[in-house]
C-alpha cells in the first residue's frame, strides 16, 4: 500500500470527525433564542466604554525582545549539545567556538542598539515623575 494513501486517509479522518461532530451537535441541540445569550459577558460585570484600548508600545517592544532572545536560547542549545562531540572528532576550538561567538556578538550589538534607542527602558508614570522631582527638591 502506498504510504501517501494512509496519510491522505488520516487527513480526511482528522477533518471529517470534527466536522461530523459539529454537524450532529447542530442537529441535536435545542434552539432557545434568548436576549441574554447575545449580551456581552465580562466576568459578571456590566461592560462600560469601548473594547478598543490603546496599549503602550513598550509592551510590544519587550515582547519582541523576549521572542528574539528566546529564539537565541533555542539556537544555542543544540550547539551546546554537539560542542564536545565536535571537539572529540577533531574540529579545532576556533571552528567550533567562532560561529557561536559571532552569533552572540550580533545579538549583543542588537541589544545595545535597542538599549540606546530606549526600547528596554520602561516609561515612567506621571505620578512617579512627580515623586521623583519632589525628592530632588
Amino acid at each position: 500500500m502506498n504510504p501517501w494513501i494512509a496519510i491522505g486517509a488520516l487527513g480526511v479522518v482528522s477533518i471529517g470527525i470534527p466536522l461530523g461532530m459539529m454537524a450532529v451537535s447542530a442537529l441535536l441541540r435545542p434552539s432557545v433564542p434568548e436576549q441574554g445569550k447575545s449580551a456581552i459577558y465580562e466576568s459578571g460585570e456590566i461592560p462600560t466604554g469601548t473594547a478598543r484600548l490603546q496599549f503602550n508600545i513598550q509592551y510590544y517592544m519587550v515582547a519582541l525582545l523576549f521572542v528574539i532572545f528566546d529564539i537565541e536560547t533555542v539556537l544555542i542549545f543544540p550547539w551546546t549539545v554537539i560542542y564536545r562531540s565536535a571537539l572529540e572528532q577533531g574540529a579545532s576550538l576556533t571552528e567550533v567556538l567562532l560561529p557561536m561567538l559571532v552569533f552572540i556578538g550580533v545579538l549583543v550589538v542588537g541589544l545595545v542598539w535597542a538599549w540606546r534607542n530606549g526600547a528596554v527602558e520602561w516609561v515612567k508614570s506621571p505620578l512617579a515623575e512627580s515623586r521623583k522631582t519632589e525628592r530632588q527638591t
